[in-house]
């Protein structure tokens, strides 16, 4: 008898929902650290967050029927659990939506200024952006996923050229700088990066509750997102100089993505080319996904049918206070990562702990334990949870 869904299937469901936006501000925020400190932490919040997804996983194998996140908390910590996920779940999505929308804005003035020379306000380009595919996500997604198919290939084929022709132009004494005083302040914007946890209910239903499948498939299609990015930093650390008037300590201060920067340094136009449309496909991609997620969710929590108005009064809920944003703070990009890193430490991190630890200890609930190490582990993941979250708070204080 086959075996429901497969391993590789699911693996690039996984490291496709990963990769995305977060990249653009990743050699932004990791340029202070240097590029071994920023290996060290993209590996080490690679093993946070697929330890976490694992513990979600176990959670999500206690329940046979198909439920989210918000609705394990509940069933584990109840109604404070269910609160919880609700109001940071909320908080998660409409960072990520900011985020998105501010990206997008700056792309698409930029193209405008270079394709037809005008000069547009960065809120414009979200304006366009948001009506622009706020009505595919209207649309459904069927629609959404016809499209992002063809979005896909083209961030496969950007990536795949901005490294074979940025490689050779790699300066490896900009490689050499290094600060592990700084490394720590990197965590709570890398969270971001691995944020497959949502998919979890989805994977689990497709792999037919198989425990040993799903580990593989989660470990395996969170390694993939890991070697990108690993590739992506030793590229653009290696192109763009930290200090300068264009370095990264100038684009940081300006709340600029990384293809930002770029365009700023490299002179070889081609290069800039590929990298804006790889930005352009990237946040294209992690918007539609995150949109139609949120939508969904958006629907369930209030319940509102997804038929015409109520459908369009969910996706103005769900695009309006992204563009507000965008409109008025259109450097809020690194700044709504960060956030957003915040949200996914609670969400995906300490939930799954709490999650865990009442159902192991308290309900004594049955089932495969995907994490070894007891209670040690927990405490573990919950001192991390808990470090990044001081961090982002320090940061926040200090300036």
């Amino acid at each position: 008898m086959s075996k429901k869904g497969s391993v590789l299937g699911g693996t690039l469901l996984v490291a496709g929902c990963s990769i995305g936006a977060g990249m653009l501000g990743l050699p932004v925020l990791t340029a202070f650290a240097g590029f071994k400190p920023s290996i060290f932490m993209c590996v080490l919040t690679w093993a946070y967050m697929c330890c976490t997804g694992l513990l979600l996983l176990e959670v999500n194998l206690w329940y046979k029927d198909e439920i989210s996140i918000v609705s394990m908390a509940e069933r584990t910590l109840g109604f404070f659990g269910k609160i919880t996920g609700w109001v940071v779940f909320v908080f998660l999505f409409y960072s990520l939506m900011v985020a998105y929308t501010v990206g997008c804005g700056e792309l698409f003035s930029d193209f405008a200024l270079e394709l037809a020379g005008v000069e547009l306000a960065p809120w414009v380009g979200s304006l366009f952006f948001i009506a622009l595919f706020g009505l595919l996500i209207y649309l459904g997604t069927f629609v959404v996923d016809e499209f992002n198919r063809i979005l896909m290939l083209g961030l496969v084929i950007t990536y795949a050229l901005l490294v074979v022709l940025g490689l050779p132009h790699v300066d490896l004494k900009l490689l050499a700088y290094q600060d592990w005083n700084e490394a720590i302040f990197i965590l709570p914007g890398m969270v971001v990066l691995y944020g497959f946890h949502n998919l979890v209910p989805s994977l689990t239903t497709y792999l037919d509750h198989d425990a040993n499948r799903l580990r593989l498939t989660i470990i395996l299609g969170s390694i993939i997102p890991l070697f990108i990015y690993l590739l992506w930093e030793g590229l653009i650390l290696g192109l763009v100089p930290l200090d300068g008037e264009n370095g990264f300590r100038q684009a940081l201060s300006q709340g600029d993505m990384a293809t930002r920067v770029l365009r700023q340094v490299i002179g070889k136009a081609w290069v800039v080319r590929v990298a804006e449309y790889f930005a352009f496909f990237a946040i294209i991609t992690s918007f539609l996904s995150v949109a139609l997620s949120f939508v969904d969710f958006l629907a369930d929590g209030l319940h509102i049918q997804k038929k015409k108005f109520g459908k369009a009064f969910l996706c103005f809920l769900a695009l309006a206070f992204p563009f507000f944003c965008a409109m008025i703070y259109p450097h809020i990009f690194l700044v709504a990562l960060q956030y957003a890193g915040f949200a996914a430490v609670i969400l995906f991190g300490l939930l799954p702990v709490g999650m865990v630890w009442v159902g192991r200890y308290r309900m004594r609930l049955e089932g495969e334990v995907l994490v070894p190490g007891g209670k040690i582990t927990l405490g573990l993941v919950t001192l991390f949870s808990l470090a990044v979250m001081v961090l982002l708070i320090y940061q926040k204080i200090s300036g």
